[in-house]
């Protein structure tokens, strides 16, 4: 039996177990783990990894969101277990009092293959999640020959009550068609390549062409002062990277004072209006 299969059986043998017990599940000896892997995820779990970007609105003065990182870069095993911890922590802010909504990249493979839909929406359905608290994340348009496997991949995820979003956004013509054909609810713009090229204004102006339309801007990876007024041009509904707050841990993440972290971030921009003496 392939890795793929064990890891969709797992999901398929857990469907029915109540989503809050999947701490205690994960011992269970029809899990077929060995006292080895369980140690070594009570041993993950002790650790509380630092896995979880926090979203804010522009002006810093609200958490809105939030990033789970290790779905950016993880391998085809490792893709549904991750994607299992990522719903079980936004259910864990949930029975904490916390709505944070968050954001689970999924690579486009994944998307347009109809087990992992599968996989995934089962997984949806059992974490009994309030709409609006799961966000998919796409990280690249699907090639021609998976584009319409993608998109019925979306569709049904969309049916769950999921919101969709676009993780790597460069203004391209491609991108855009796709955007507005799948009327994505969030599309992320690196500040960072911002820096170094200048994007098309009538692409960014296309995202916002209607103020009937469900998509919101998100400013990623914002790591300079420059990058914070380059998101305050873009007229940006949230922002996040490292000059807003690193990641945490989902305890972290519900100790976030949000005024707290307003006064740090308005504290990096220069004063908006001069005094009596007319400095600024």
């Amino acid at each position: 039996m392939s890795p793929k299969s064990r890891l969709y059986t797992l999901v398929k043998a857990w469907k029915n177990k109540p989503f809050q017990e999947v701490r205690d599940a994960c011992g269970d000896p029809w899990l077929g783990l060995s006292n080895q892997a369980l140690e070594e995820h009570q041993s993950w779990s002790k650790r509380q990894a630092i896995s979880h970007e926090p979203i804010f609105n522009c002006k810093g003065t609200k958490l809105t969101g939030s990033l789970f990182r290790p779905l950016l870069t993880t391998s085809d095993m490792q893709l549904l277990r991750l994607f299992m911890e990522g719903l079980d922590t936004i259910a864990y802010w949930y029975r904490s009092g916390r709505f944070i909504p968050g954001i689970l990249p999924i690579p486009t493979y994944a998307i347009a293959s109809s087990g992992y839909v599968d996989a995934m929406s089962e997984l949806i359905l059992n974490s009994r999640l309030p709409v609006g608290l799961v966000s998919i994340g796409i990280q690249s348009i699907p090639e021609p020959d998976s584009a319409d496997a993608c998109k019925e991949g979306l569709l049904r995820l969309r049916r769950l009550g999921v919101l969709l979003h676009f993780l790597t956004f460069t203004g391209s013509i491609e991108e855009l068609q796709w955007i507005t054909e799948m009327q994505l609810e969030g599309v992320h713009i690196d500040m960072s390549q911002m820096r170094e090229r200048e994007m098309a204004s009538d692409a960014l102006s296309q995202l916002r062409q209607s103020p009937y339309s469900p998509t919101q801007i998100y400013a990623s990876n914002i790591g300079l002062v420059k990058d914070l007024e380059n998101a305050s041009t873009l007229i940006a509904d949230h922002s996040y990277g490292g000059l807003m707050m690193s990641p945490v841990s989902r305890h972290q993440m519900l100790q976030i004072n949000d005024s707290r972290i307003a006064k740090a971030i308005f504290s990096l921009h220069p004063h908006q209006h001069p005094n009596q003496n007319g400095d600024k």
